[in-house]
């Protein structure tokens, strides 16, 4: 039996693990680094430098990313401002948000949005983005359940 391939094989899964945890919860402001890594087995920094070497950006690159890409498709498609989209993807910063966003595609939100919206494509309003997003909560309230 081959132990070191075995070994490499689940390394790749602890990866892989950690990845998809942060692929779940990508606009959970908490998200912490620690808690992934220990998911992963490894410690932080280690686990930074294995992250990397397997998929050549760092955690917190690819998290950003990853809310990134998120915050595009909410700028093309709801009506919502700019810091109710960097809220619910998981920036706790504007001004972060806003240069993260730049770095990634060239543009600030608000110049994104002006160049992708009015080709036909109709916002969702506000309100049912954030309910689509999470952003209000579909149950009953006490209140409401006791009458």
């Amino acid at each position: 039996m081959n132990t070191a391939a075995d070994g490499h094989l689940a390394h790749l899964r602890q990866l892989r693990a950690a990845k998809d945890v942060m692929d779940r919860n990508w606009a959970d402001e908490t998200l912490d680094l620690d808690a992934v890594a220990a998911r992963a087995g490894y410690s932080r920094s280690h686990f930074v430098r294995v992250f990397r070497a397997a998929y050549g950006q760092t955690p917190g690159q690819y998290l950003s990313r990853r809310r990134i890409e998120r915050a595009a498709e909410m700028l093309r498609t709801c009506d919502l401002t700019s810091t109710e989209i960097c809220h619910l993807v998981g920036f706790t910063s504007l001004g972060t948000f806003s240069t993260r966003f730049k770095q990634h595609t060239g543009l600030t939100p608000g110049a994104y949005r002006r160049e992708k919206l009015g080709r036909g494509a109709a916002l969702i309003p506000g309100c049912y983005a954030l309910l689509w997003a999470g952003g209000f909560s579909t149950t009953k309230s006490d209140h409401e359940a006791e009458q």
